[in-house]
Parts: C-alpha cells; sequence; structure tokens
C-alpha cells in the first residue's frame, strides 16, 4: 500500500500542483510574518541593550493615551549634578531631547521622515553607547551649530554648511550644519538634529534649568540594580527610574505594538490563504478520489481493507502538505527579505543578512501546511474508504452527483439560523462590547452555513445565470448550464473559495463607505470654521503658528484646540485614561454643538467639563458632579461636569473615549506648556474664503507640518485614512482571487480528465474546438459570478451588521458601494475567463479517437 500511495502520489503531481500553491501562500504569509517580526525585534533589543545608559532617570508617566498633548516632561537639570555625587556613579548627564519637531531648510521643505519615523533634536555628548559617532565636520559648541545624521543628510541633500530651521514649542531657530554623524547601530528610521546642551535645553525645553532625563553610568564592578537602589534612596519615588535591561525592555514593548500590527496583518492574509485553500485541496481530493472509484475498488478487491485505502489518501495529504510547506517555508524567507527591503525605503535599515530563524517559524509553517491539508483530505479519506470492491468493475462516477443534499439543508438551516439570530442580536444590542461578540459569532456562523448550504443554491441561482446561454450561445450554451449542474456539490466548493474574499471585501466596503458618509454628516453637522490649521497627523505644533495665524490679514475668529492626556475617576468605581480637549471661548463661532444639558459657556467656565450623555448615563455621572482627575502633568484636579452633549463620541474632534472637553484656561492650570492641535479661523467680515486661504497658506509657507483645510479637505482627510483600510481589503481580495483562481483552473482541469470521453464524442459528432473551449469558459464564468452573487449577498449582511455596532459610537450614516459591487461582479466575470484559458486549451487539443478510447 505504502508503494502504490507514493507511486500514486507521484502519478498525479501534476494534478496536486494547483492545491500545493495554495498551502505554499498560506505558509509563506506565516513564516515571512514570523521571520519578520522576529528580525526586526533582535535588532531593536541589540540596539536598545547597547545604548541604554546604566541607569536612567526621567520624569514619572502615569497616563498613557493615543493623542498627544504637545508637553514635553522634564526633570530639574540640577539632578545631574545631585547624583554624580552617588557612590557608584562614573558620570551624570543631563539629556535634553524633544521628538516630533519639524525641522526645515532654506527652502521650507522638511528635514526628516514625513512619515514613519520621527525627527528628534536633542543635546550631543558622546559616550561608549553613543548610536552615532561623528564622522565629518565638528561637534556643536554654539548655539548656532548642529550636527545631522548621515542617513537624513543623504536624503534631503543636506550639506555641512547649510542652514536648517528648527520649529520647536518655545521658537523657531536657525542652526548652521557643522558635523555629520554615522548610526553606529541600526537606523530605527528618525532623523537625527544634535545642538550643545546649554542650546538643547533653552531651544528645545524653554530653560536653562530643565531636562527630559538624566544618563548615569556606573562606575567598573558596581551593579545596574545596586546603582539604581542607591539613586532612589538619594531622589525618592519622584522620578522614574530604570536599569539599561529595563529601559530596554521597555523601549522594546513600545516597539511591540508596531511589530504585532505587522505580524498579525500578515497572520491575517495566511488565514485568508488557509481558509480559501481548504476548499481548493478539498475539491481536489474529492475529484481525484471519484476519477479512481475502478482504482480504489481494485485495491479493495485485491486485500485492501477501509483502513489501509483512508490512510493511502491522507498519507497523500500528508505529503502534498510536507512538500507545499517547505515551499512555502522557502517563499516565506523571501518575503520577509522583501519586507526588510520595503522597512528601508522608510528609513529603517535592517540587514538581511541578519536574518532571525527560530525554531518555532518552522514548526508553525509546517503545523499550518501539513494541519491545512490533512484535514481537508479527511471526509474525501473517508469516502474513499467507502468504495466497494465491486467498483473495480463499473465506470468511474463523478463524486457527489446524484446524492441528496438533505443533510446539508438541515446543517445549513440550522447554522443559519443560529447566525442570523447572532447578527440581530447585534443589530438590537445597546452596547459596543457585546454587539461586538454578537457580531463575531454571527460572522462565523453564517459563513459556516453559507458554506454547507452553498450547494442547495446551486441549482435554481445558476438555472437563473445560465437562462440566456441557450438563446445567446445555442447548444453549447446549454451545456456548459448543465456542465454546472452536474455536480452542485463541487460546483458550490469551487464557488466558495471566491465566496469567502468577496464577503470580506463585500462587508468591509460597506462599512467603510457607511464610516466615510457619518463622517461627512459629522463634519457638515459640527465644524462651523472657514478652515482649520492642523498637521496632517494631528501632532500638535508650537504656539508661534497660531501667533502667525492671528496676525493674518483678514482673520476674524480664531479658536485654539489642545489634547490633555488625563485619568478621570467615575461614579461608578472606573479610572479612565483618556484625552480631554480645551477650546478657547468662542466655540460656539466655529463649531455647531448640540447639548442635552447645559451649553458651550457651562463647559467651557473655569472648572468645568463637558461630556458625552450616552456615556455619562453608562457611568452614572450626572449633570453637577465632580469628578476627580489627574493631568499628565502630575496635577490633580476636581472638575464639574457642567455640560451634557448629544452628538455622540464620534463626532468633529470629540472622537475620544467620553468626549471630554473643557476651557483652555482650565486646561493650562493644570497643564501649562503644552501646544495647539487645532486653530479653527473664520474670516474677518469683507474678507472672502478664498482670499483668506491665500493668506494663510503664504503665512505658514515656512512651517511644513500644518496644513489649511476647509471642510472639503477635511473630508478628503478622513477618507484617505479611510481608504487605508480598503487598500488592506482589496489587498485580501487579490490574495483570495488568486487562490480561487487556482480553485476554478484545479476544477475545470480535473473536470476535463473527468469528461475526457464525454469530450471525445462531443468532438466525433462534430463539435468544433472553438466551441468546445466557449463551452468550457462559460461554465467558468458561470461558477465564478455564482461565488460572487453568494460572496455580494453574505458581505451585504455582513456590512450592515457592522454599521450596526459602529451606530453605537456615533457612526450611524449606513451607505452601499455600487461601485465596488459593480467592479465584483464584473470582475468575477474575468476570474472566470482566466481560470478557464488553461483548461479550455487542454480541452480543445485532445486527441479525438484517444478521447474516445479512454477509460
Amino acid at each position: 500500500m505504502l508503494k502504490a500511495t507514493l507511486r500514486g502520489f507521484l502519478a498525479h503531481k501534476g494534478r496536486l500542483l494547483l492545491s500545493a500553491l495554495a498551502v505554499v501562500l498560506s505558509v509563506a504569509f506565516v513564516a515571512g510574518s514570523l521571520i519578520f517580526s522576529d528580525t526586526v525585534a533582535r535588532t531593536f533589543d541589540r540596539l536598545f541593550a547597547s545604548t541604554s545608559a546604566d541607569v536612567t532617570l526621567s520624569p514619572k508617566k502615569e497616563i498613557d493615551t493615543a493623542l498627544p498633548s504637545g508637553e514635553t516632561p522634564t526633570v530639574p537639570a540640577a539632578l545631574a549634578a545631585r547624583l554624580a555625587g552617588v557612590d557608584g556613579v562614573a558620570a551624570a548627564r543631563v539629556d535634553a531631547a524633544v521628538s516630533g519637531i519639524t525641522v526645515v531648510d532654506a527652502h521650507n521643505k522638511a528635514v526628516g521622515p514625513t512619515s514613519g519615523g520621527p525627527t528628534i533634536a536633542t543635546n550631543w555628548y558622546v559616550t561608549r553607547r553613543s548610536p552615532v559617532k561623528l564622522t565629518r565636520g565638528h561637534a556643536p559648541s554654539d548655539p548656532g551649530e548642529a550636527l545631522l545624521d548621515q542617513d537624513t543628510a543623504d536624503k534631503k541633500k543636506v550639506r555641512v554648511g547649510d542652514t536648517l530651521t528648527v520649529l520647536a514649542r518655545p521658537g523657531s531657530f536657525t542652526v548652521k550644519v557643522v558635523g555629520i554623524a554615522t548610526f553606529t547601530t541600526t537606523n530605527p528610521g528618525a532623523a537625527l538634529v544634535f545642538l550643545d546642551t546649554p542650546t538643547a535645553q533653552v531651544k528645545l525645553l524653554g530653560r536653562p534649568d530643565a531636562a527630559t532625563g538624566i544618563s548615569v553610568d556606573a562606575v567598573p564592578g558596581v551593579g545596574d540594580d545596586v546603582l539604581k537602589q542607591r539613586i532612589a534612596a538619594q531622589v525618592g519615588g519622584a522620578y522614574d527610574l530604570k536599569t539599561a535591561a529595563e529601559q530596554a525592555t521597555s523601549d522594546a514593548a513600545r516597539l511591540g505594538g508596531f511589530l504585532d500590527v505587522v505580524k498579525y496583518l500578515m497572520l491575517g492574509f495566511a488565514g485568508i490563504a488557509v481558509l480559501v485553500g481548504i476548499f481548493l485541496i478539498v475539491n481536489t481530493f474529492s475529484m481525484l478520489i471519484a476519477q479512481r472509484t475502478r482504482e480504489l475498488g481494485l485495491l479493495r478487491a485485491l486485500g485492501a481493507d477501509r483502513g489501509q485505502v483512508r490512510r493511502s489518501v491522507l498519507l497523500e495529504a500528508l505529503l502534498l502538505g510536507l512538500v507545499g510547506s517547505t515551499l512555502g517555508l522557502a517563499a516565506g524567507v523571501g518575503l520577509a527579505a522583501g519586507l526588510i527591503a520595503l522597512m528601508g525605503l522608510f528609513g529603517m535599515h535592517l540587514s538581511a543578512a541578519e536574518m532571525v530563524f527560530r525554531p518555532p517559524t518552522p514548526v508553525a509553517s509546517y503545523a499550518v501546511g501539513v494541519g491545512v491539508t490533512f484535514v481537508a483530505a479527511y471526509l474525501p479519506a473517508r469516502r474513499a474508504a467507502r468504495v466497494s470492491p465491486m467498483a473495480a468493475l463499473a465506470d468511474a462516477e463523478v463524486a457527489g452527483a446524484g446524492r441528496p443534499l438533505r443533510v446539508r439543508a438541515v446543517v445549513g438551516a440550522l447554522v443559519g439560523a443560529a447566525g442570523a439570530a447572532a447578527l440581530a442580536g447585534c443589530a438590537a444590542a445597546g452596547k459596543a462590547s457585546s454587539a461586538a461578540v454578537l457580531l463575531g459569532v454571527g460572522l462565523v456562523l453564517t459563513l459556516i452555513a453559507t458554506v454547507v448550504a452553498g450547494p442547495l443554491l446551486v441549482r435554481p441561482v445558476i438555472r437563473v445565470l445560465g437562462s440566456g446561454f441557450p438563446r445567446l450561445f445555442g447548444p453549447v450554451g446549454r451545456m456548459s448550464r448543465r456542465n454546472a449542474l452536474r455536480n452542485p456539490r463541487r460546483t458550490g466548493a469551487t464557488a466558495s473559495a471566491l465566496m469567502v474574499g468577496i464577503a470580506l471585501v463585500t462587508g468591509l466596503s460597506v462599512a467603510s463607505t457607511s464610516m466615510s458618509k457619518s463622517f461627512d454628516q459629522q463634519i457638515d453637522k459640527v465644524l462651523g470654521a472657514d478652515f482649520v490649521v492642523q498637521s496632517a497627523a494631528f501632532q500638535p505644533f508650537p504656539p508661534e503658528v497660531t501667533e502667525r495665524v492671528r496676525a493674518t490679514k483678514g482673520v476674524g475668529t480664531v479658536v485654539r484646540q489642545r489634547f490633555a492626556p488625563m485619568r478621570i475617576t467615575l461614579p461608578d468605581g472606573r479610572r479612565v485614561d483618556t484625552t480631554a480637549s480645551g477650546y478657547d471661548p468662542r466655540l460656539d463661532e466655529v463649531a455647531h454643538l448640540t447639548y442635552a444639558s447645559g451649553g458651550t459657556a457651562q463647559a467651557l467656565a473655569d472648572g468645568g467639563l463637558a461630556m458625552d450623555r450616552t456615556y455619562a448615563r453608562d457611568h452614572d455621572v450626572r449633570l453637577g458632579d465632580s469628578l476627580p482627575v489627574l493631568f499628565s502633568s502630575g496635577q490633580r484636579a476636581r472638575l464639574n461636569v457642567a455640560a451634557l452633549t448629544d452628538m455622540g463620541q464620534g463626532s468633529g474632534g470629540f472622537a475620544t473615549e467620553g468626549a471630554l472637553f473643557m476651557g483652555l484656561s482650565t486646561l493650562e492650570r493644570y497643564v501649562p506648556g503644552g501646544q495647539d492641535a487645532a486653530v479653527y479661523v473664520n474670516a474677518a467680515g469683507g474678507t472672502s474664503t478664498g482670499r483668506l486661504r491665500a493668506a494663510l497658506e503664504s503665512t505658514l509657507a515656512s512651517y511644513p507640518q500644518v496644513q489649511v483645510r476647509n471642510q472639503a479637505d477635511y473630508k478628503k482627510l478622513v477618507h484617505d485614512q479611510i481608504a487605508v483600510l480598503l487598500y488592506l481589503v482589496y489587498a485580501l481580495l487579490g490574495l483570495a482571487i488568486v487562490i480561487a483562481v487556482l480553485g476554478v483552473v484545479n476544477t475545470l482541469a480535473l473536470s476535463v480528465v473527468e469528461r475526457t470521453r464525454e469530450i471525445g464524442l462531443l468532438r466525433a459528432i462534430g463539435l468544433s474546438r472553438v466551441q468546445l473551449r466557449r463551452m468550457v469558459r462559460l461554465e467558468s464564468v458561470v461558477i465564478a459570478v455564482f461565488g460572487a452573487l453568494l460572496g455580494l449577498a453574505l458581505g451585504m449582511v455582513w456590512g450592515v451588521a457592522v454599521q450596526r455596532v459602529l451606530a453605537l459610537q456615533g457612526l450611524d450614516a449606513f451607505a452601499v458601494p455600487w461601485s465596488t459591487i459593480a467592479a465584483v461582479v464584473v470582475g468575477s466575470v474575468a476570474v472566470g475567463l482566466v481560470a478557464a484559458l488553461l483548461p479550455a486549451l487542454r480541452a480543445s487539443r485532445m486527441n479525438v479517437l484517444a478521447a474516445i478510447a479512454h477509460e
């Protein structure tokens, strides 16, 4: 049996090739994601471990939120001299580093990454752990001098002697590049500007006695943990102290968020490849077993028992999984190398020669590849084991043809009813958390139900889709439709591969289109300003930008917005880390806010706070409650809930938990030194918006980090951000279509082999090669369109359910992407035509007499 299995596998290797490609794709994404994330993690672990000081003292950070306030937490610079006297300290140095600043050249072009890594300005000093070394020029020693890193200088064509402008919070200032510093470790993708220490303190932090941290080196023989304890005894618990190992771990944890996104994104692609590949493999083995019915019956007649036959088929699946996994693992290495090269385009220079290949990578790869093929082949293997020895005397049957679909009908109906109930519960849920759980359950169950019950829909749907074939294509059209109807199980399984990808695309397209429409409606409803001055990445900008806006001719109302990370204690006992906004008093002139209780005057009054009314209700907050608040500056306060808004948490500039905002006077009292996140501007009387825009853009030409936007621009910004999600969706669709095409090709190719004698007879009675190719193409198209329609229907249901979850967050508009739906239908026809090319060509080239004599 082993010899027979191996010979059978080699004899059918061509027919198994396309199934192996599905395994290769899924394993490649698994292996590539693991290798890439492990390589980046190892590289940065080394970077952080080699550049961290023995002990680092920094301000305590108790609140961590997504939106930055623009403030720079500091510690007294005098601590450096104090720590230098601690026993075991070799040196204590002041750090004055600010991230997220903007540096421009003489042409007002940004010097530094426009996306990805930050631009960092810091003070220059050399230690054995410095990540850079001076390679040209000299170190900065005067207020007007600076160093620039080599990678940024090369990319932006900056040379020694050029003048740059640094836009920092205390004010902009110019520097002359007097030297170039080269990375001695991996460049994390950042742009680095180095100043002398006194200049960095004054120009970046605004105070000569401030520092962002103190780096401490230990005397040889003194351990980091021991030194940390001695420093803690000296300064108490007012500051955050970390050893080199702890600092490296902390830095790596922050990087972990980025790595997780990349890893799970690629694993998502792998999941789609696995899911769609299962249909392909099940179909392939089912058809191969049907075509080998006489062969399997002969084995039974010669003495093979059912267990041996079943194990024989599973062994073929195991061999297929091993071959596909091995090739997929190799492809994964190439994919990881491609990602490493891609990161280089964004400024993160990794070495492909240092690629990390940990034991879990091949284990996971082979587990996925072998596991998928083994599971997918199990049902066909059981079916093979039931072949009777008498089948050796009969003609080969078509797998599944004529068998009743009653069990599928019952199972599909039960699972579908459960899925529909879950989605209905999701639509009726009052809380986003419970709705999301029901949504996940409903998606899985409805997908299973559609796959199980798909063959039941083949006859009614394909009869309608192919109803025009006889009229348009005559007997050829009639035969192509009957071929698609011949085996509903096979047609349903083949179409399911395409259905999965299209259902995902349709559901996410409906959700993203609905989000875009919701944001458009909210922008129209809330935003009343003529223009918004804001950075592309919503990063705060220096106050001098706001002052320049105020001084622009034609400007009328100016309202600032600032972010304030804070921790608020709610009456139900929850402590929530969120970000509140602070506004100037004339907020009503630039925004149309609606309130359930109170108003803008009360919300922006001293000590007041506004909150979304639904959030307040969910957490037992009432108008007039006094809530304890801890700000990121470390200051504590009690703020009075003076107004309850009625706009939803996702509206306008209030897309944070609780939609909290207050007056800028209150905010500045507890968080001084912040930067503006946005400036809302109205034109003065007699000034047209066109003239004001031109004036503002001219005024802000030297500040490339900010843009002037009107309502249409603001909508486009939101649409562009949502488009990122759509690009991911289309990439998933592309992968699903590739595997689905393989599935259709495989089905048609095996079907052609299965119908060899039939094709020969048709050719013998006058069917031309052109007509034969047309028949195969029409069969392929009708199967692909059937899968597309199933996917569109299922995806629309999913999209409606997702939109109901979004509605609980204030995004309550619904929209259908008709252009996407039309493109999917047209694309499915193209998929069918492409998939039929090779099978149709092979069928038309058959020798007529040899085909008639085929066994």
